[in-house]
């Protein structure tokens, strides 16, 4: 759980953006698996953000009052019959006694509580078309709000999204959002090293999923940040590839893509690696050229550089390395240029990590040019190499490597710091790793 006082601050940190408006933040629906199961609940990240609270049926309103302003949460009651069947409930004791809520009702007294909340103030922060439901109770404490008085200035006349305030909020990390984030890799890393040392040629790519995920829940993390890649052979070159379902062959690479959630913040990270230990002359051409553009590309994540800069250096090696390896046409300008490579390296180099893995945060500044990076900021770099089977004109010979190398970048006041640097990536290291027996699995 996070420290109130941290989450008290968040939410002044956003109040001062805000001026004299209302903010109503309803938390993520519970989701139906199937019949009577449910999904394992996760709350929505801007609402856990501000509030802290990870239970479904809750909403959060910030609102203006004499003293400046006021946490209101509503929760649901608690119920001792449900919660025999669903586990305890914070109730509105809870809201008030240990998540910092200045006021706390029942959620069944959303409708008649939210008009009185939304009165006398201009503007409402609220995210439309997320949820019609959620869009109906706003406006009906609205319409009730100005049935109940004559002025035209004493409901809100205009919407605004708080989307964009919090995703600036949590783009910038705090030393709180730094030591969960931290916590989340540390766990991530132990799993990808594992995951080196149980991967063997006929093993299952399940096989190796269940041990990352085991580190992961040993350690204490409450699940994955994503659905686990283990995709072998062929499978390297499914850029989401998660059936995880093949048997490993000799010779082949293993890309695993992995990360552990904690308190909502996750790690991400990909790393690939020979099934039998050793890289054959082609794997290892091609994974010292991703190696290399991964490296210059996280050279050039520095505070004052843009973030597209570091996609384009990666790009930039990458094609270099592709044509005098024979795999691309030149010359390297008209490559990048009319974006041939697109049908090796496909996908952009980084996002945003955070409490989704591709985390809140705009691309660009408000010129619409490439955002500069700034200290605080979290992101990844994760260039890649795919040469999937009948791709025309190369080689068989180069068929079906698929390669990923991943780390979580952490932009500091003098560079950066590589988070995810536990976890092996070069040729030698990968290979000793690979050597050592599983203690889960032989």
């Amino acid at each position: 759980m996070i420290d109130p006082s941290i989450l008290s601050d968040r939410r002044r940190r956003y109040l001062q953006q805000t001026g004299r408006a209302v903010t109503v933040l309803f938390s993520a629906p519970v989701a139906s698996r199937n019949s009577d199961v449910e999904y394992e609940y996760r709350p929505d990240a801007d609402f856990y953000y501000l509030t802290g609270f990870n239970e479904p049926d809750s909403v959060a309103v910030l609102s203006p009052d004499a003293d400046g302003w006021r946490f209101t949460l509503f929760v649901r009651p608690r119920d001792p019959a449900r919660e025999v069947w669903d586990g305890l409930r914070a109730g509105v004791e809870g809201a008030l006694a240990r998540h910092g809520a200045d006021v706390a009702h029942p959620i069944e007294k959303l409708d008649e509580e939210l008009p009185k909340l939304v009165e006398n103030v201009p503007v409402i922060f609220h995210r439309l078309g997320r949820s019609v439901s959620d869009d109906a109770r706003v406006h009906a404490a609205i319409r009730r709000a100005r049935s109940q008085v004559k002025s035209c200035f004493s409901w809100p006349t205009t919407f605004s999204d708080p989307s964009e305030l919090i995703a600036e909020m949590r783009l910038l990390k705090q030393e709180a959002d730094l030591g969960c984030l931290r916590r989340a890799v540390e766990i991530t890393c132990e799993g990808h090293r594992e995951a080196m040392r149980a991967a063997a040629p006929g093993r299952w790519e399940y096989e190796v999923e269940a041990v990352i995920e085991f580190c992961f829940r040993r350690r204490g993390a409450e699940s994955w940040g994503y659905p686990t890649i283990c995709g072998s052979g062929p499978n390297s070159c499914i850029l989401h590839y998660i059936e995880n379902s093949r048997r490993m062959e000799a010779g082949e690479l293993l890309l695993v893509d992995a990360g552990a959630e904690l308190e909502l913040y996750t790690g991400d990270c990909t790393r690939t690696f020979p099934v039998d230990g050793r890289f054959t002359p082609e794997q290892h051409a091609l994974y010292g050229l991703c190696l290399d553009a991964q490296k210059e590309a996280i050279r050039a994540a520095v505070p004052g550089a843009r973030f597209a800069d570091v996609h384009r250096t990666s790009v930039e090696v990458i094609v270099h390395g592709l044509i005098e390896l024979g795999l691309l046409a030149g010359p390297v300008d008209e490559a990048i240029e009319k974006e041939t490579y697109k049908s090796l390296f496909m996908h952009k180099t980084s996002h945003w990590l955070g409490m989704d893995v591709h985390d809140a945060g705009r691309y660009r500044d408000q010129a619409g040019d490439s955002r500069p990076l700034e200290p605080g900021m979290v992101l990844t770099v994760e260039p890649g190499i795919y040469v999937a089977a009948q791709s025309a004109g190369i080689d068989p010979k180069w068929w079906n490597i698929g390669i990923r190398i991943e780390d979580d970048l952490l932009i500091t006041p003098s560079g950066n710091e590589v988070l995810t640097a536990a976890v092996p990536k070069e040729i030698p290291d990968v290979e000793q790793l690979c050597a050592l027996p599983s203690a889960l699995l032989d």
